[in-house]
């Protein structure tokens, strides 16, 4: 019984520690309507289902848990599939998939009109929106922990409105140090 008792402890607090670890992602309507009540900026996963990259952007940067809780705090998360079926309104404009196959749910389908009208032409792609809504820009590629920690930063501080060259962008680069582990 107290072999049962300790096992039912230590699975409860195994899943504490992996409950801290996990984004809270929320639908793009549902982030652009909790903007409305408390402001925050939107961090937007824009994948496909069978995309390597983004895959490994799941399990090795948003498992991190200076990534996942630095998220919660800062911004709104979305999950948004570059290709699948569902339909978005954003900016008064209405978006859905017509080229959607439900055969090839599982595989390489149509793009989003969403996916188009923000650019997004590469997986994964993480795009940021300020505190109205208002696209910023995607970053493309997978991210390792710190190297989002770097964008996340950038972004949550406005810094990226004092930068105007690549020079600006260079020099933030390099006196930037990341703090986020790489677990």
């Amino acid at each position: 019984m107290k072999y049962l008792l300790k096992t039912v402890v230590l699975f409860l607090a195994m899943s504490s520690l992996s409950i801290a670890q996990q984004i809270n992602w929320v639908s793009f309507e549902e982030a652009l309507e909790l903007q409305k009540k408390k402001p925050k900026k939107i961090m937007m996963d824009v994948y496909t289902v069978w995309c390597g990259p983004c895959k490994m952007l799941d399990k090795n940067t948003f498992q991190n848990k200076d990534v996942a809780d630095y998220v919660n705090k800062y911004y709104y998360a979305v999950k948004f599939d570059a290709q699948g079926n569902s339909t978005e309104t954003y900016k008064g404009k209405t978006f859905t998939n017509p080229n959607y196959d439900p055969a090839k749910a599982k595989t390489r389908n149509g793009t989003h009109q969403l996916t188009m009208f923000l650019k997004v032409s590469a997986f994964p792609t993480i795009v940021f929106f300020d505190e109205q809504g208002e696209y910023i820009t995607p970053i493309r590629g997978y991210q390792n922990p710190q190297q989002l920690e770097l964008y996340l930063k950038l972004f949550q501080s406005n810094k990226h409105k004092e930068m105007s060259s690549q020079d600006d962008f260079n020099n933030y680069y390099q006196a930037f140090v990341p703090t986020f582990t790489g677990k």
